[in-house]
């Protein structure tokens, strides 16, 4: 029961702002498949070398767009990830957590749509 609580108290960080609509999308993207979940994050389901090797040779522009308050993405370790790519473009949304298209969806139309013009 404690766990559900915390976690509760901890899903407003997720977003630059918890309004309603922020409310819903969250409600709305909890995952229900737990055996995906479960597997997602499992012993061996990563090889970051071979991922940093891919990223690398990858040779499209990478749109990498961090929230000013993510916290589960932090915008310096967004731009670390960036890094890996030969030709990316960081861009930090302002105000915006998580799901910055959430929090200003305009501003994140905004941003995506300047990186491919």
């Amino acid at each position: 029961m404690f766990a559900d609580h915390t976690e509760a108290a901890l899903d407003p960080f997720f977003y630059g702002r918890w309004d309603e609509a922020a409310r819903d999308h969250h409600a709305a993207s909890r995952p229900d498949n737990p055996d995906a979940v479960a597997h997602f994050g499992a012993e061996g389901a990563f090889d970051p070398p071979a991922t940093r090797a891919a990223l690398a040779a990858f040779r499209s522009p990478v749109l990498l767009l961090a929230g000013e308050f993510d916290l589960n993405s932090p915008p310096r370790s967004v731009a670390a990830f960036a890094g890996l790519f030969p030709d990316a473009t960081l861009v930090v949304q302002e105000g915006a957590g998580h799901c910055p298209w959430v929090d200003d969806a305009d501003r994140f139309v905004e941003l995506v749509s300047a990186f491919l013009a």
